[in-house]
């Protein structure tokens, strides 16, 4: 077998129902020079006896567990810190890739150059039967990968700034070793701001349209993202996006900023006003509409260009 090329480093906590979905995607690819690392990050149910099995049927696999759970950025830091290979990416448990994905990640990069490639991807989302389906690629991940692109400058591909999960990507490790760049431990959405840096830093970028990973909104409501209602997670989600913008400002990419703004604006804060319209803490609704009113102060953008939902909800959340 050809020595690996990339590490492909897996996080998991109490992920044990989805453990043989993301490590089968692994060993489906249709390009094999990769080597992973499991890192169970304290999980109480048998997510750490999973990893253990695997690495012992398969040696790509190598474990590596913590005694007490670190979180998300964490486990990616821990295998960050013991990549030997020259690329590097990520996928977290509850997702899986697609068959090509690191045939296509990888092989963009090898025949480029460029520090890092970026694919597209899809929600999985649990049907009235249980069984998980992938939906299609949505507007903005379109619009960050397509059409496909080679050895590009953030400049060159503003869009790409909305493609801000790290699974979505392979990269060079020596971009993280010269960038000397860690996941922000202790904080929730931790993809953003090291998204940005990593695009403003980057001597070259690949995007591709491919579907690379099919990311899971779990069945039973535990993800993250179905979690934005309760404050102290609105907090951290509206900290991340403030983060991401600001690396872009202080980077110098006035047009990467406004295309992030107007994502922001569309997508993203729509929802959370309805959540704030029937939310019973008004701090809730406090943090919207102060994010809102910042975000629009910095927007270079036409109430035109905004669909009629989101300028009526945004006008809401200014009043708040």
């Amino acid at each position: 077998m050809a020595a690996p090329v990339i590490t492909v480093i897996v996080p998991g906590f109490d992920v044990a129902a989805y453990v043989a979905d993301a490590l089968g995607s692994l060993r489906a690819q249709t390009r094999q020079d990769w080597v992973a690392i499991l890192v169970d990050d304290g999980s109480a149910d048998a997510t750490g006896a999973l990893f253990d099995e695997a690495a012992a049927a398969d040696a790509r696999f190598r474990v590596v567990h913590h005694r007490e759970r670190r979180g998300l950025a964490a486990a990616r830091n821990t295998g960050i810190g013991l990549v030997e290979t020259p690329l590097v990416g990520f996928l977290d448990t509850d997702d899986r890739l697609t068959p090509t994905a690191l045939e296509r990640l990888v092989g963009t990069i090898e025949r480029s150059g460029s520090d890092i490639a970026v694919g597209a991807y899809v929600r999985l989302r649990p049907g009235a039967d249980g069984a998980y389906r992938a939906g299609a690629v949505q507007p903005w991940v379109a619009a960050a990968t397509d059409p496909e692109r080679t050895a590009i400058a953030l400049a060159d591909h503003p869009a790409l700034s909305g493609n801000i999960v790290a699974w979505s990507k392979v990269s060079r490790i020596d971009l993280w070793r010269r960038l000397d760049l860690r996941f922000p431990e202790g904080r929730l959405y931790e993809d953003q701001v090291v998204a940005q840096r990593m695009y403003t830093r980057a001597r070259a970028i690949d995007v591709i349209p491919d579907i690379v990973v099919e990311w899971r909104e779990r069945a039973d409501g535990t993800s993250i993202t179905q979690h934005q209602d309760a404050l102290p997670v609105l907090r951290e989600y509206l900290d991340a996006l403030r983060g991401g913008i600001e690396v872009l400002d202080r980077a110098g990419h006035p047009a990467a900023v406004q295309s992030r703004i107007a994502l922001v604006l569309t997508m993203d804060l729509p929802p959370l006003v309805r959540i704030g319209q029937s939310h019973p803490d008004a701090a809730y609704r406090r943090a919207v509409g102060v994010f809102a009113r910042e975000l629009w102060g910095r927007a270079d953008v036409a109430r035109e260009e905004l669909d009629e939902v989101s300028t009526t909800l945004l006008s809401a959340a200014r009043l708040w």
